[in-house]
């Protein structure tokens, strides 16, 4: 017989998988440092070793502060698939959060809970919270406002000249031409839209400058980008002026 099969958390779509002897952590993005979000989960973890050993200490067996323990904490444990919509729905009914960006997230970090842990672990006083929340939502809004100028420029100096060339070559047969000319001026008219929302980005609170950044800012780049991307399959191969879809994802079997 082979050895029995173990009954832990072994869900490839969780965050948080327990594989018998460790845990795995799987949520940092490229482009971010593992430092720190290894030293919330640290954290995290230390503070539950701390409540345990609390609860071993003031009389309980080990097996009821483990039971004591999974009891209050149980409501985490979720083996569906934490990628399908169900996660949301059923996380919202075990009243746990759900935080879907990065300012919603961000601004639990000075929350009164997340400074009595970083605290009582001796991580983060109360002040190093609230400077660690301001260097997270300066970096969102700089790369972020980045990200907006450089879709503008691209598009202005790129993907609209490119439109004209190509819109220019069916003057004597415009009936080939299909939806070209509106696709390509609704490119012009979104580009306008999100000139005017990001002129108006409120710089005098990095909270607000980052929550508008996201919630208003960046769903007129996704417009954009729709219609940009619709032109994409539409503009003659040779006049348009980035790597294309096909050509950045079909390249090397060339």
């Amino acid at each position: 017989m082979g050895a029995p099969c173990g009954i832990e958390d072994r869900n490839r779509t969780a965050p948080f998988p327990f594989c018998g002897n460790r845990f795995e952590f799987r949520a940092v993005g490229s482009s971010q440092n593992c430092s720190f979000p290894i030293a919330i989960v640290n954290t995290v973890m230390a503070s539950g070793m701390a409540t345990l050993a609390s609860l071993i200490e003031g009389g309980m067996s080990h097996r009821d502060a483990v039971a004591q323990m999974y009891k209050d904490n149980k409501s985490v444990i979720f083996t569906g698939n934490g990628y399908s919509a169900e996660w949301p729905v059923e996380a919202k009914k075990r009243g746990l959060p759900n935080l879907t960006t990065t300012p919603a997230a961000t601004a639990t970090f000075t929350s009164e809970k997340a400074k009595k842990v970083f605290k009582e672990m001796g991580v983060f006083t109360e002040e190093e919270c609230v400077a660690r929340q301001e260097v997270m939502y300066e970096n969102y809004n700089s790369v972020l406002s980045i990200e907006v100028e450089t879709l503008i420029s691209m598009v202005d100096t790129g993907i609209v000249p490119a439109c004209a060339k190509d819109l220019a070559t069916y003057g004597a047969a415009a009936s080939l031409a299909g939806d070209r000319k509106a696709t390509y001026e609704s490119i012009v008219a979104e580009t306008k839209k999100l000139k005017e929302i990001f002129a108006k980005l409120p710089h005098d609170d990095l909270a607000k400058e980052a929550t508008y950044l996201c919630d208003t800012v960046k769903p007129q780049m996704a417009k954009l980008r729709e219609v940009v991307d619709k032109a994409e399959g539409l503009i003659e191969r040779g006049v348009y002026p980035y790597p294309t879809y096909e050509e950045m994802i079909y390249s090397h079997h060339s």
